[in-house]
């Protein structure tokens, strides 16, 4: 067999691979529930295990919510430096949101709820179609990107109180309907 060969069926295995965990529809948890005791080859980032973090001086991005809806000229420098985090961090932290602490902690609480049911029961939410309104899945991009990302996603599309409240998971509905409101 001759390189090319090689890596034609090399890719072949990985998208069987793929293909595989995504039928399953257990998620990253299921994986770990079933008894995993090796990450599955499409989850290995091999160019990653040789970096080494070379910025000692790393920090996150604050972005300060303070006076945003009273002042044009802060919510102009709000946006820049939005826009800066998204572009040379990929993330930022967000302060002075007026959500209380409380909720924070209720909403993370029911989504966790969501991610320790039964596998079967998270099933019924798992979906790729990224026009519903609630998603459960691992990857965006699965199928689109070289390396799978290991975690498991519950998406919530909505402005502040869904319009289908019963299209939420039950056993965590009360905590974000309440921290929505």
């Amino acid at each position: 067999m001759n390189q090319a060969e090689a890596e034609t069926e090399s890719q072949n295995e990985w998208c069987d691979e793929i293909k595989a965990f995504d039928y399953t529809k257990l998620r990253i948890k299921g994986l770990v529930d079933a008894g995993l005791t090796k990450i599955p080859r499409i989850f290995v980032h091999p160019q990653l295990d040789s970096l080494a973090c070379e910025d000692s001086q790393f920090s996150i991005p604050i972005i300060d919510l303070q006076g945003v809806n009273t002042d044009a000229i802060p919510r102009t420098k709000l946006i820049e430096k939005i826009q800066d985090a998204c572009e040379t961090r990929g993330f930022f932290h967000i302060i002075n949101h007026g959500i209380p602490k409380s909720d924070l902690e209720e909403m993370l609480a029911a989504i966790r709820k969501f991610h320790e049911q039964d596998a079967e029961v998270k099933k019924e939410f798992y979906t790729r179609d990224l026009t519903k309104k609630v998603l459960f899945l691992s990857n965006f991009d699965l199928f689109q990107t070289p390396i799978a990302n290991w975690w498991d996603t519950l998406a919530l599309v909505m402005d502040s109180i869904p319009s289908e409240p019963q299209s939420l998971p039950a056993i965590c509905s009360e905590g974000i309907l309440k921290a929505s409101a």
